[in-house]
C-alpha cells in the first residue's frame, strides 16, 4: 500500500481527510484514512472509476465541486 504521507504531500488540495489531485482524466480523490477508497472524476464531475460507496462518493463529489477552484493553475 502506498505511503499516506507521500499521497498527502503530492495532493493539490486536502479537504476533511480526502486528498485531491489533478490527473490526465480530470481529478483523483483518495480517502487518507482508508486509501483503498478512491475515485476518479472527469473534468465535468462524472465518476469514471471508484471504489467508494454511494454515500461517500456523494460527499467527496461535493468536496471537489466546492474546492476545485483552488486546484486551477
Amino acid at each position: 500500500m502506498r505511503d499516506i504521507k507521500e499521497i498527502a504531500d503530492k495532493a493539490d488540495v486536502i479537504v476533511n481527510g480526502y486528498a485531491f489531485t489533478k490527473c490526465d482524466l480530470g481529478y483523483r480523490g483518495i480517502n487518507l484514512h482508508r486509501p483503498d477508497r478512491a475515485v476518479v472524476f472527469s473534468n465535468t464531475g462524472e465518476v469514471l472509476e471508484t471504489s467508494m460507496d454511494d454515500i461517500e462518493l456523494h460527499i467527496v463529489g461535493n468536496y471537489l465541486r466546492e474546492n476545485k477552484k483552488y486546484m486551477e493553475d
